[in-house]
């Protein structure tokens, strides 16, 4: 069997994941901090490290569409259309998100999820077996980093693991778009 570049990290991911730790991890925007998203202690701990009001929800990352129909209860299946003719990263707002931790939804019971098109974290879900958490790996209020490079020591230091694929990366990545479906099935773009 071919080990894949990422398996040692995989592996460390998921002993933290297990433990109600946090990672922080290169995704298929810009380097995150995550953790199970079902777990509200872990999902509190991610609050604090970055400083952030918890009034604030987080986008979760999923493997693919399937695991959405598992944790919102009002898909909208036209969306699942509009992001295969997307060619960047994009994040949809569902309503009536489930099974996940309660801070991760709005007030309004919404939540943010991105279907990654990033190998390794489609690895990491898909053997984690459920959704994690993906923030911007930055102290609230200051700007998200463009590279490893560009974390905090106190955010690196303030996670559990820090997974070493991809640190040398030189490439600069972006936030994802966020996009919603109103209850009328209009597109409102959030944030292109």
């Amino acid at each position: 069997m071919t080990m894949l570049p990422f398996q040692h990290d995989i592996d460390a991911c998921l002993e933290i994941l297990d433990a109600g730790g946090l990672i922080l991890y290169p995704t298929d925007t810009i380097w995150g901090i995550g953790c199970d998203a079902t777990n509200e202690m872990a999902v509190e701990k991610i609050y604090r490290l970055k400083q952030r009001p918890d009034h604030k929800p987080m986008v979760i990352l999923m493997a693919d569409e399937r695991e959405i129909l598992q944790y919102v209860t009002q898909p909208d299946l036209q969306v699942f259309d509009y992001i295969k003719g997307v060619s960047k990263p994009i994040t949809v707002v569902y309503e009536g998100g489930v099974g996940l931790a309660d801070q991760l939804l709005a007030d309004d019971r919404s939540v943010a999820i991105r279907i990654t098109s990033d190998s390794f974290c489609k690895h990491l879900i898909k053997r984690f077996r459920k959704p994690i958490v993906s923030t911007s790996a930055n102290l609230s209020g200051y700007p998200a980093p463009r590279s490893f490079q560009d974390i905090d020591p106190l955010i690196k230091e303030g996670v559990d693991y820090v997974v070493r694929y991809r640190q040398s990366d030189d490439n600069y990545y972006k936030p994802s778009s966020v996009v919603r479906w109103d209850k009328n099935g209009e597109l409102i773009i959030i944030r292109s």
